[in-house]
C-alpha cells in the first residue's frame, strides 16, 4: 500500500506621540497633515517576519548573512529556506523558494523544493501548475519530476492525468520499484485492476523486501475477490489476524458486510482484542444493523489448532483418536467392574 501549518510572528508598528513642554504661555500651532502611510507588500511583510523569526537565533543568522556575502549560491539559499521551514514557518520558507526559482529559473533542485513546499502547505493546485510549467520550459531526465507530477494529481484525485505522469517517470527509470508501486496504485484507483496487479508484482520482483507493494497487491486481490491470495499476501507481512482484518476492510468498504463480519471472526478468534477488527466489528453491526458478536469461547485458539494438527499428523484424525480413547476406557471400567 498515504498537513501543517504554523502562524507566523507579526510586526505591528507603533506610533511614538512627542510631547514638547513650554511655557504657560499660549502659542500659535499650524495643523498638519501627515502622509498617507505607504502599503506594505505581502513580499515585504515576509522579509519582515523572517528578520523578525530569525532574531536571536544563530544558525538562521549565519545562514543570512551566508546569503546574503553569496546571493548566487543555490544551495545556500535552500537552506535558509529549510532553516526556517523546520522552525514552523513554512509560508516564509515558499515565499523564499519562490524568491530562488524567479532568480533561477532553470534549476530542478529550486523547482522541487518548491513543489514540495507548497504541497506542505496543503497548496497541491499550485504545485502541480508551477511542476507542469517548469517540465514545459525544462524537460527533464530525472523520473522524480514526473513522479511528483502523478503524485499530486493522485492526491488531488486526477486518477486519469496522473496515469500519464506515472508512466512517463517509468519511462526514464523501469528498474526502479517505487515507481512501479506508484503506477500500481494510480491503477488500482482507477479500478484497472489487472494492470495494477502487474505492476505491484513487478515491484515485488525488483524488491521482494517491499511491504508497501505488497500491501498494494493484497488490496488489489481483495478487489478482484482473490480472498485467499490476498490473506496470504498479507500475512507474509503481518500476522493472522490483521490479515484477516485487512481483508475485512476490503469487504466493508465493497458492501459485502455478511462476509467481511465472517473475515473478523477468523480475526477474533486468533486475538481477541485485536484493535482494529473490534472497530471494523462494531462498524459492520452499525452498517447492517446486527448484533455485534463475539467469537464463541470455544473457538479453538492458535494453540489449539497447532496442538489439534499435531496429534492429527502423528496420531490421527481426532474423531477417531476421541473414539478409540473412549473405546478403551470402557473396556477398562468394563474390566474394573468384573
Amino acid at each position: 500500500m498515504r498537513l501543517r501549518s504554523s502562524e507566523a510572528q507579526r510586526c505591528l508598528p507603533v506610533l511614538a506621540v512627542a510631547l514638547v513642554a513650554g511655557s504657560c504661555a499660549p502659542r500659535a500651532r499650524t495643523a498638519q497633515t501627515a502622509p498617507a502611510p505607504v502599503p506594505v507588500t505581502a513580499f515585504e511583510r515576509q522579509i519582515r517576519n523572517a528578520h523578525d523569526a530569525g532574531d536571536g537565533d544563530y544558525q538562521l543568522r549565519v545562514l543570512r548573512e551566508q546569503v546574503g556575502a553569496e546571493p548566487d549560491s543555490i544551495p545556500a539559499r535552500l537552506e535558509l529556506a529549510k532553516a526556517y521551514q523546520q522552525r514552523g514557518y513554512p509560508d516564509i520558507a515558499v515565499e523564499m523558494y519562490r524568491l530562488t526559482a524567479a532568480r533561477f529559473p532553470a534549476s530542478g533542485e529550486v523547482e522541487l523544493a518548491l513543489v514540495c513546499g507548497l504541497r506542505d502547505l496543503n497548496q497541491r493546485p499550485a504545485a502541480i501548475e508551477s511542476l507542469n510549467a517548469f517540465l514545459q520550459a525544462h524537460p527533464q531526465t530525472a523520473p522524480s519530476y514526473s513522479s511528483w507530477l502523478g503524485i499530486l494529481l493522485d492526491e488531488t484525485g486526477q486518477f486519469g492525468s496522473g496515469e500519464p505522469a506515472h508512466r512517463k517517470a517509468l519511462e526514464l527509470a523501469p528498474s526502479q520499484d517505487y515507481l512501479h508501486n506508484n503506477l500500481g496504485y494510480n491503477l488500482l484507483m482507477q479500478k484497472k485492476l489487472t494492470d495494477a496487479a502487474r505492476e505491484f508484482r513487478e515491484a515485488l520482483r525488483l524488491n521482494p523486501a517491499s511491504e508497501v507493494a505488497r500491501n498494494n497487491l493484497a488490496m488489489t486481490l481483495a478487489a478482484q475477490d482473490s480472498n485467499q491470495q490476498a490473506v496470504a499476501s498479507w500475512q507474509s507481512t503481518t500476522d493472522a489476524a490483521s490479515a484477516h482484518n485487512n481483508l475485512a476492510a476490503v469487504l466493508i468498504e465493497k458492501g459485502n458486510y455478511a462476509e467481511a463480519r465472517k473475515e473478523l471472526q477468523i480475526a477474533l478468534s486468533y486475538n481477541r482484542a485485536h484493535p482494529a477488527a473490534l472497530k471494523n466489528l462494531e462498524l459492520v453491526s452499525r452498517l447492517d444493523g446486527n448484533a455485534a458478536t463475539m467469537p464463541s469461547a470455544q473457538m479453538k485458539t492458535s494453540w489449539e489448532r497447532w496442538k489439534a494438527g499435531f496429534i492429527r499428523l502423528f496420531v490421527g484424525p481426532l474423531d477417531e483418536f476421541k473414539a478409540e480413547t473412549d473405546k478403551n476406557a470402557s473396556a477398562h471400567q468394563l474390566r474394573e467392574g468384573q
